[in-house]
């Protein structure tokens, strides 16, 4: 499958494409972390609707609707990091745990959240799955290791989409993987490829949506510019 397009910024590449056609050509990665499609009921909200515009984008978008966990090889990476909404832990959890050696659920806890919850809990934390195999466990030093951390969720409109991860987030999650070499088959706007560049990690990135795409090259090409490098 080719790219409809390919950017080199350092040691990151950006491929606008789709992940489930490309991916599996690209060879082995240390890891994956990757913020995948969510499947979440986006109906009702009463009160609240007129502050949902970041819910409706998702659903304008196709975010809604889940993903194929196939897309996640053990033979392909060492560990996996994966965001995903609570409902998908049931079928998610076993799908890792079944597929490497150890995984763990973190959270990250939003002291912002989305004012509305659709008969269910707030939405103020938010689950990610790390999954590894015996050569690429998590790393960091004793106070690193901890499952929760805190940070405001993005605004929407800060890169018109609706799922950016805040970057002490992915600081976090990219300094606890083991590896160097980092994919992220939902790249959005780049957040991972922003924390594994400032990170000294090699990056490769997949994106389908043209317009993202051409942010997540904004973004990480600021990132690797910061201490004086011109991007390639």
């Amino acid at each position: 499958m080719t790219a409809r397009a390919t950017v080199h910024i350092g040691d990151a590449t950006l491929y606008l494409a789709d992940a489930y056609q490309l991916l599996p050509t690209l060879g082995w990665f240390d890891v994956l972390v990757m913020d995948p499609q969510y499947e979440f009921d986006n109906s009702g909200g009463g009160a609240f609707r007129a502050a949902r515009g970041a819910s409706d984008q998702i659903v304008e978008e196709g975010l809604d609707q889940g993903f194929d966990h196939t897309i996640i090889n053990p033979l392909m990476c060492g560990a996996v990091v994966s965001f995903c909404h609570n409902d998908q832990l049931p079928e998610l959890l076993p799908y890792l745990n079944g597929s490497f050696h150890r995984c763990v659920v973190n959270f990250w806890a939003k002291p912002n959240p989305s004012p509305h919850r659709n008969k269910h809990y707030l939405a103020d934390t938010e689950p990610y799955i790390h999954a590894w195999n015996r050569e690429f466990p998590p790393v960091g030093d004793h106070h690193d290791m901890h499952r929760w951390i805190s940070a405001g969720s993005q605004p929407s409109k800060l890169y018109s989409h609706p799922t950016v991860k805040p970057d002490a987030v992915m600081s976090k999650i990219v300094k606890n993987v083991g590896g160097r070499t980092i994919c992220d088959p939902f790249m959005g706007t780049g957040s991972t490829g922003v924390a594994a560049m400032r990170a000294g990690k090699q990056f490769t990135g997949i994106e389908w949506n043209e317009k993202h795409f051409r942010t997540a090259v904004e973004r990480i090409t600021d990132a690797y510019r910061e201490d004086g490098r011109d991007a390639a």
